[in-house]
């Protein structure tokens, strides 16, 4: 029973308000670390590494050594998230629903971190892979659009982008649906495109560090992070949020490989990683731009035209259409960061195929990737590409990006309920 439900002979919420009374001092943001991962299960950890060498290999066969570099990086990304649990989509929901800024906390501290560091590799004008290019996106009808799609479809899907390749990679049946669904919105979005770039007015592009240089950009970056995590913490004192629950772990110096990892540890990872693939591969962290790719290529491989598409005729969308897969750089971060989580998840004994899915699950993990499929292509990005990578390049889209996704996140709470889908309550005792 949750420990905030009210005990018999107890007016109701008279335990939640005796929680408000508590001060800011005797409240914690996470529950406690009481439960133990489960053992390694090695047979899955030796499928995925043996996945992940025939994945390096591959890229090796038909790409240079720096998109090997990139996959290797996509392969920690995977690592990375599935230990940290690092979620944007239950994180919105848990400060939307209940008031709880955890998550949101670590996102500033993600980002403030890779602001620094993209600061350093834009402004040295070079990476491995050639002259190092942030994301900068135009600020248009588009970018709000596609963000509040993509703010309701999280929601309902079940995930974000990221949250969905590693979900998928250590197992979740049912989110194998919402990358379907993604894909299937990635084509509406690649079969709309002309009405959405030359139809609809585009707006400007407008980047920080083009109009304060990088000393500027960073102070801004960094003041609206702390900004944002002071406000978090105001909206706790307020609302008494339940605790987030923490997944099993490991103990003691086991916990590096095993996981879990504190959510602040995966976030200045994550900051680290980004940079890294921006060194390497000359571009930010992306995500949807693949699934677009992916569903080309089924059509192609039946007999479609895909390169007679406006979307395809694009330069550099054009010359990912003609390579292989495994020549492309968003491609080889995302199934790295799959196999990289299916090798964690196995080795923190967390690895589990869910068997049967609820139709209304599957229905809402489909319509739910379907909108942020195509959301993702109308606004330039993801919870990755727009608002991590983008705010970490000084982008304002990146700003506006959250800021709308915010607002479908309210939407999508709404609908989650029609899907068979819980959202916390402030009487829940973990969130």
């Amino acid at each position: 029973m949750s420990i905030t439900k009210d005990p018999p002979g107890r007016s109701p919420g008279s335990l939640v308000r005796a929680l408000r009374e508590l001060p800011a001092s005797g409240r914690t943001a996470y529950g406690p670390q009481d439960r133990e991962a489960a053992p390694p299960q090695w047979p899955v950890v030796a499928v995925g590494l043996v996945l992940a060498v025939l994945f390096l290999v591959g890229v090796g066969a038909v790409a240079p050594a720096t998109m090997v570099g990139t996959a290797a990086l996509g392969l920690a990304l995977g690592f990375t998230l599935f230990h940290s649990r690092f979620g944007f989509t239950s994180g919105w929901r848990q400060l939307v629903a209940v008031g709880q800024g955890a998550a949101i906390r670590a996102h500033m501290l993600m980002l403030a971190t890779a602001s620094v560091l993209f600061a350093v590799i834009l402004s040295s004008g070079f990476a491995l892979a050639g002259d190092p290019r942030g994301f900068t996106n135009p600020i248009g009808i588009g970018l709000v659009v596609g963000a509040f799609l993509f703010g309701v479809g999280m929601q309902v899907g079940g995930s974000c982008a990221s949250g969905t390749l590693f979900a998928v990679g250590s197992g979740q049946s049912a989110i194998v649906l919402t990358l379907f669904g993604f894909i299937v919105g990635s084509m509406f979005a690649v079969f709309t495109h002309t009405f959405w770039t030359q139809t609809v007015p585009q707006g400007p592009s407008i980047n920080l560090a083009q109009l304060l240089g990088y000393p500027g950009a960073v102070a801004v970056t960094l003041l609206v992070t702390a900004g944002i995590t002071v406000v978090t913490w105001v909206v706790a004192r307020r609302r008494t949020p339940p605790p987030v629950e923490r997944p099993p772990s490991a103990r003691g110096a086991a916990r590096v490989l095993r996981g879990s990892w504190p959510m602040w540890v995966g976030a200045l990872v994550l900051a680290v990683l980004n940079a890294a693939v921006l060194f390497v591969s000359a571009a930010p962290w992306g995500v949807t731009s693949a699934f677009a790719l992916w569903g080309s290529k089924v059509l192609q491989a039946v007999g479609f035209d895909m390169a007679g598409l406006a979307y395809w005729q694009v330069p550099a969308n054009a010359r990912s259409l003609a390579a292989p897969v495994l020549a492309d750089r968003i491609s080889n971060l995302d199934v790295g960061i799959m196999i990289g989580a299916l090798v964690a998840s196995a080795v923190g004994g967390a690895f589990v195929l869910h068997k049967r899915i609820p139709w209304k699950l599957g229905l809402g993990a489909v319509l739910g990737g379907i909108a942020m499929g195509y959301g993702a292509r109308l606004a330039g990005g993801c919870n990755i590409g727009a608002y991590f990578s983008g705010i970490a390049s000084f982008s304002l889209h990146g700003w506006i990006w959250a800021v709308v996704a915010l607002g479908g996140t309210w939407v999508g709470l709404r609908l989650r309920p029609l899907f068979g889908l819980t959202n916390p309550k402030p009487v829940d005792s973990l969130c």
